[in-house]
């Protein structure tokens, strides 16, 4: 199962932008993918359980709403920075080692923190959630950066349809996890969610030392900073940045809302996250294959899924100055349309960095694709700190509907800068083309010889 990927198999092509229907997949790529999608699956079932029990559980032993919000935050800030190392040299590092690696350290961590209930309340154990949380992001972290960055070099031509179809296990993930941790919480305790789902991802490690292929690669000389240079890469990284800082503030604050507004035990709770997971899950093959086939829409599914996202945020608690009364349906259908949307704006962003990328100059080969799945990651990471840290702040001091509202706000904000960009460059394009042609036809000779 060592067999090296040929880095020189791309050249001359256009990642990303086929409009070619997909080669027959190859039994190592088959196999590749069974590897990731297990990755993605076991990784975002342990994340996910934490919400709907666990910001409860933490109050009971002596933490704030702000320092709930901080712990979800460390996550981040740890997955920030570890992205961005990571992504520089995943090459040197090597891409399987990375991912293998990364798994194992979550599953250790995953079962620690199950443990924690042992620990006084207090300091004692508000310091060891943010240390067990600090070094699970840290795996987590090396096993998102080296799949995304496998994923893309070994389906060079169809990323955003393979990303599409892994992210169904992704949102599986996602859909289980919440009602799995709230269900083995009320049942057994709060030791048995971790537990088990900690060793489930332990049992990942030997499957994927098996399956995964091994990437020779060189590194390159380029640099996050060069790759930030560029406008559209930048409006891109502050859309991912909002769908990530939705979603931490989600998961930091819904389930109290819900518990207190709506007078719900952690299961029920657990139970309503479906209804942002699982549109999230069922839109992300159709949405990564339709951008794929046609690349041009990318742009307007982001900005579109933004304003739509910006839409499900102000009607989720609701917003205030609405005056519409907060109700259990309408909360269930707006984050129906939430998980919507963030599939259709966060599937486009990858393979757009990607190309941009490459229309720039970045060598087409892995060191440029860790670079780019150690921003995505690092950008998506940030948001995630920003959201349960300001979003709990703001709740605690204002209300959850308020900073609900801000979070719709920021998605608008993406949406309409994008916008504009897009609107912008549009006549600038038609002109170098027109400018093109005229060249062309004043260059074409009258006569034949």
């Amino acid at each position: 199962m060592e067999q090296p990927v040929d880095l020189h198999q791309r050249e001359n092509t256009a990642p990303a932008e086929s409009t070619d229907p997909p080669p027959r997949m190859t039994r190592q790529q088959i196999l590749t993918l069974i590897s990731v999608a297990s990755v993605n699956f076991s990784s975002m079932i342990c994340y996910s359980i934490l919400g709907p029990f666990f910001p409860n559980e933490a109050v009971k032993k002596g933490a704030s709403q702000t320092v709930v919000g901080l712990i979800f935050g460390c996550y981040a800030i740890c997955n920030l920075i570890g992205s961005l190392i990571l992504g520089k040299y995943i090459v040197e590092i090597g891409a399987k080692f990375m991912l293998i690696m990364g798994l194992f350290v979550s599953s250790i961590c995953t079962i620690l923190f199950g443990l924690l209930d042992r620990v006084p309340a207090g300091p004692a154990f508000i310091t060891l959630c943010f240390l067990v949380r600090s070094i699970d992001a840290l795996g987590f972290a090396a096993a998102m950066t080296s799949s995304f960055a496998m994923t893309a070099k070994i389906f060079p031509n169809n990323v955003a349809t393979v990303l599409g179809s892994l992210e169904m296990f992704t949102g599986l993930g996602l859909i289980l996890g919440p009602p799995v941790g709230g269900w083995f919480y009320q049942s057994f305790g709060y030791e048995v969610p971790f537990l088990l789902l900690g060793c489930v991802l332990l049992l990942m490690v030997p499957f994927n030392i098996y399956v995964l292929p091994k990437i020779d690669a060189d590194p390159s000389k380029d640099s996050f900073f060069r790759l930030l240079t560029h406008v559209k890469i930048v409006l891109i990284c502050y859309v991912i940045f909002t769908l990530s800082a939705g979603l931490g503030f989600l998961d930091a604050t819904l389930s109290l809302f819900a518990i207190e507004k709506f007078n719900l035990s952690p299961g029920y709770v657990g139970l309503i996250m479906l209804g942002l997971s699982l549109p999230y899950c069922l839109a992300s093959p159709l949405m990564g294959y339709f951008t794929d086939k046609y690349p041009v829409t990318r742009s307007w599914f982001m900005v579109t899924g933004g304003m739509a996202t910006a839409i499900g945020f102000c009607l989720l608690g609701p917003v205030p100055f609405l005056h519409i009364p907060s109700q259990l349906w309408l909360l269930v259908v707006m984050l129906g349309l939430i998980g919507f949307s963030l599939g259709m704006t966060a599937l486009p962003t990858f393979p757009e960095i990607i190309t941009c990328a490459f229309e720039r100059g970045f060598d087409d080969g892995l060191s440029t694709l860790g670079m780019v799945s150690g921003l995505f990651g690092a950008v998506w990471s940030l948001g995630m700190f920003y959201g349960p840290i300001v979003g709990g702040l703001i709740t605690q001091h204002l209300s959850f509907e308020w900073a609900a509202a801000v979070q719709g706000g920021l998605a608008f904000l993406a949406a309409f800068f994008l916008a504009v960009y897009y609107l912008f460059q549009r006549p600038q394009r038609q002109s170098v083309c027109e400018d093109g042609r005229r060249q062309t036809d004043e260059n074409t000779p009258l006569l034949n010889e």
